[in-house]
C-alpha cells in the first residue's frame, strides 16, 4: 500500500451552516460534486449521523474509478465531519469548517492508502500524477458547491 497525505483547504462568502449543511448531505453530493458518481447509504448511524456506513463511487480526471465505504466516525455541527474509509482507499478523512466574519475556511485531510494492485505498483512514478488528480478533484468539489450555494469561492 502506499499511503497519502493531502489537505485541501477553501474559502466561501458563506454563512458556517449553509456550508455545513450541504457537506453533511452527502447522499446530494453527486448533484453538484462533479466527480462523485454515487453515494449509497449501507448502515444508518445515530440521530446525529454517528456510525453512519456508505459506499462511495469517484471518477477522476485520469482514466479510472474509486469505490470505497465511509463510516462516519465524528459529527460535530458545523465544525468537524469525519470518517474512516475502507476498500479501494483505506484511511480517514476529516472536514474542517472554521467561520472568520463572512468567510468559511473548509479544509479536507485526507489521510489514505491505496489498496489496487496497479496503483501500488505504479505509485513510485504516478504518485505526483495521483496527488494532481485528487487537487483536480476537489477544485471541482469547491466549485460545485460554491453554485451549489449560490455563493462566492473566494479560494479553492
Amino acid at each position: 500500500m502506499n499511503r497519502y497525505a493531502l489537505v485541501t483547504e477553501w474559502q466561501l462568502r458563506a454563512p458556517i451552516e449553509r456550508v455545513w449543511d450541504v457537506l453533511y448531505d452527502v447522499a446530494a453530493w453527486p448533484s453538484w460534486w462533479k466527480y462523485v458518481l454515487a453515494v449509497e447509504e449501507l448502515e444508518r448511524g445515530d440521530a446525529a449521523g454517528v456510525g453512519a456506513l456508505r459506499r462511495y463511487t469517484w471518477a477522476s480526471r485520469l482514466p479510472y474509478r474509486l469505490t470505497f465505504n465511509m463510516r462516519s466516525a465524528i459529527v460535530d455541527k458545523p465544525h468537524v465531519l469525519a470518517g474512516e474509509a475502507i476498500g479501494e482507499l483505506t484511511g480517514t478523512g476529516r472536514w474542517t469548517l472554521r467561520a472568520e466574519g463572512a468567510i468559511v475556511r473548509v479544509r479536507y485531510d485526507w489521510q489514505v492508502a491505496t489498496s489496487r494492485a496497479w496503483m501500488n505498483a505504479l505509485a513510485p512514478v504516478l504518485a505526483p500524477a495521483f496527488r494532481w488528480n485528487h487537487g483536480a478533484v476537489m477544485a471541482a468539489g469547491a466549485r460545485g458547491l460554491a453554485s451549489q450555494l449560490g455563493v462566492e469561492l473566494l479560494a479553492g
